[in-house]
């Protein structure tokens, strides 16, 4: 049986071919983005994370793969380091760095976000916040965060992680680490960054430099602790 699609609050917001009694609305739902903000930050601040790491990754990582394991033993040496742990909240690499901070007794945070098609918090998540707006989740990424591990992921993740970096770019943000957890997967990525948009003027050589990547987690924890 296939599942009934939602129409999302953020689709709601953003498309413009709706009739105009719906258009008219729009100007209304800057009170429900407040109300997002004001859980969101309430939520956060009573929940007194301390310094906490972002992880990033794909919902799609199989449960069985090197790749989830490896999602686990990052959420884990976080914990050990000191670091709470927040995720999207979502399955796959989320849930894997989630159930390592679990497994390190620290505080696992999940940013869940509406989709058209339901996902669900994982349930390693004990601190858990459900967004209708993608743009209000990320600035709570980024205010409760102190630096971003990327575990291999698709667009969510490349969405994720140019917005942070271009922030650290733009000095909108201090100290603030960014590490890709894998060399295999995101090496074409960073070749590419150094080839052709440092190679066509487009970003500074030392932009790139702003990447950790690394195979090696305990390189990536102590990376984190340059925020610290």
């Amino acid at each position: 049986m296939t599942s009934k699609r939602r129409v999302t609050a953020d689709e709601h917001l953003l498309d413009t071919r709706h009739s105009e009694e719906w258009k008219q609305k729009a100007s209304w739902r800057v009170m429900k983005i407040q109300a997002e903000f004001v859980e969101g930050f309430e939520t956060l601040e009573a929940a007194e994370l301390g310094d906490a790491i972002g992880v990033y990754g794909s919902a799609r990582t199989p449960v069985d793969s090197e790749e989830y394991k490896l999602g686990v033993e990052l959420g884990r040496k976080l914990g050990e380091a000191g670091f709470s742990v927040i995720t999207g909240g979502g399955p796959g690499a989320m849930e894997a760095a989630n159930r390592g901070a679990a497994d390190a007794n620290v505080k696992s945070v999940g940013l869940g976000i509406e989709l058209p098609f339901e996902q669900g918090i994982n349930p390693y998540v004990d601190i858990q916040l459900d967004f209708h707006y993608f743009f209000v989740r990320k600035v709570m990424f980024l205010k409760y965060s102190c630096g971003f591990c990327a575990l291999p992921g698709g667009f969510g993740t490349l969405d994720e992680l140019f917005e942070s970096l271009t922030l650290v770019q733009t000095e909108k943000v201090g100290r603030f680490p960014i590490a890709l957890i894998g060399t295999d997967y995101w090496g074409g990525l960073v070749d590419w960054l150094r080839k052709t948009m440092v190679g066509e003027g487009k970003i500074n050589p030392d932009d790139v430099d702003l990447l950790l990547v690394t195979d090696d987690l305990d390189e990536a924890v102590e990376h984190m602790k340059h925020a610290a």
